[in-house]
């Protein structure tokens, strides 16, 4: 009896997953943008005081400004 109750509920769990994962891919590819662009910039010591578009005066930075301002940033 134990193991009909478990293999229901591993198989309920497979089609549950299964379901979800075909919706999900749908929206995806609905809302997908026709290009995807990533870019990770990765600095030593570098600090979110130090760049003009989180709003330094120190520094000029004028194309990771841009960036900034045409893509998305990540503040915390």
């Amino acid at each position: 009896m134990d193991t009909d109750k478990h293999a229901c509920r591993t198989i309920g769990a497979l089609a549950l997953a299964t379901l979800v994962s075909c919706v999900g891919s749908v929206f995806e590819l609905a809302a997908a943008p026709a290009k995807l662009n990533v870019v990770l910039i990765l600095a030593d010591d570098l600090g979110w005081t130090d760049l003009a578009c989180f709003g330094s005066d120190l520094h000029e930075t004028p194309h990771l400004d841009r960036l900034a301002r045409e893509g998305m940033k990540f503040t915390q």
